[in-house]
């Protein structure tokens, strides 16, 4: 049977997993009565909703069951992978039925969780009330709420979660990845007009050859360095949406690492709090507090943030809004001390411009960083770099 679900699926026969588990509730009940006549029937009533996938059905039944006499010979024992069970719990709304419902608000949120964590005493499913899967509660997983708490699911889906009740892992980016692209080898040149500082460093060894045999004696020339003496400082939103756009991120960051001389770089998720970190797979052990980095860093340093700055706009505006951990003052409050400390400030996002509009959270961080926000592409960078020397 399960060969003959997937054979429709291959045939573009759109099948879906309730529609076999219904034919294979009809199976137990005994409706086709081990007859293969019947049990045709029964699955083109079961499974086909188009009488234009009618011939498509009939070429997969006779290929599957050709040769058969009795429906015993074709309906064996077969498990039904653990994923599609778990796929039925979750809950799929039309945008109507999102549009009814509300969100509880941040206070009301937290207020309401407690009780139920208090309340509840065993597991529940599809309801609008209590911690569960696949309902319209605030409190769960695989279900839909305009503003929820995630608890124990695998990964987003609906992109509405103001809190995730789970320990997250995320890798960090490579910043040896080779810069195959064409328009990454021009971000390159124009991130050196970030800064040349004309600090005369380095020996020019052909034009000392060139003046001292001009001038009779050792004319000493120098040049300024050949790598960037400006000092950037990168911050990398890592997870979430952020996977998205791994590879521009990734080809960004081994740009700069082979670029810039002076080059420190601090990951952070969505929105900067009052820790930062350089390892992923360390970054519940080992967090850099912020204020360390704006005392270690001078305010010479070009601070430049890659990210999406696409999160609850709670994440910004809230204390306790970070999605991952309680945080005692408001992502704007953090950013704004980056920015009074490093007044040369620029954001670059990966999400195409026209895009920007239609997210909250992205017009709070432009206001934030007073404008300053460009997208990742060649005239992006290029914009930035011009902001940043201003």
């Amino acid at each position: 049977m399960l060969q003959f679900f997937t054979a429709l699926r291959d045939a573009k026969v759109p099948v879906s997993l309730k529609e076999y588990l219904t034919l294979l509730g009809a199976l137990d009940r005994g409706l086709a009565e081990h007859d293969v006549e019947a049990f045709y029937f029964l699955s083109r009533t079961a499974l086909v909703k188009d009488e234009a996938h009618l011939d498509r059905f009939d070429r997969v039944f006779g290929t599957v069951f050709k040769g058969l006499e009795t429906l015993g010979e074709a309906v064996e024992p077969a498990a039904i992978p653990e994923e599609w069970l778990r796929k039925l719990a979750e809950k799929y709304l039309t945008e109507a039925e999102k549009a009814e419902l509300k969100a509880l608000g941040w206070d009301k949120l937290f207020e309401t969780l407690k009780q139920r964590l208090a309340e509840q005493k065993g597991r529940h499913q599809g309801g609008s009330k209590w911690i569960g899967t696949g309902g319209t509660s605030p409190f769960g997983a695989y279900g839909y709420n305009p503003e929820g708490i995630r608890i124990g699911q695998d990964r987003n889906r609906n992109f509405r979660a103001v809190k995730v009740w789970d320990k997250r892992e995320f890798k960090d980016l490579d910043d040896e990845r080779e810069i195959g692209a064409r328009n990454m080898r021009l971000a390159l040149r124009r991130l050196r007009r970030f800064a040349r500082t004309g600090a005369a460093e380095e020996l020019d060894l052909d034009g000392t050859i060139r003046a001292s045999a001009r001038q009779g004696y050792i004319d000493v020339k120098l040049r300024p360095e050949r790598r960037n003496a400006v000092k950037v400082l990168l911050f990398l939103d890592v997870g979430g949406s952020m996977d998205w756009h791994i590879e521009q991120a990734e080809a960004l960051f081994s740009a700069a690492r082979s670029e810039f001389k002076h080059l420190a770089h601090f990951y952070f998720h969505n929105c900067p709090y009052e820790a930062v970190w350089t390892e992923n797979r360390r970054r519940h052990e080992a967090r850099t507090p912020l204020l360390d980095v704006i005392r270690t860093y001078g305010s010479d340093y070009r601070l430049v943030f890659v990210g999406d700055a696409s999160m609850s706009p709670y994440e910004i505006a809230t204390p306790g809004g970070s999605v991952e951990h309680w945080n005692e003052e408001a992502g704007a409050v953090w950013m704004q001390r980056l920015l009074d400390h490093f007044p040369k400030a620029a954001w670059l996002n990966p999400v195409p411009e026209t895009h920007w509009g239609y997210t909250q959270s992205i017009g709070m961080v432009q206001r934030l960083i007073a404008g300053r926000m460009f997208p990742l592409t060649l005239e992006g960078l290029d914009a930035a770099a011009r902001a940043l020397v201003r």
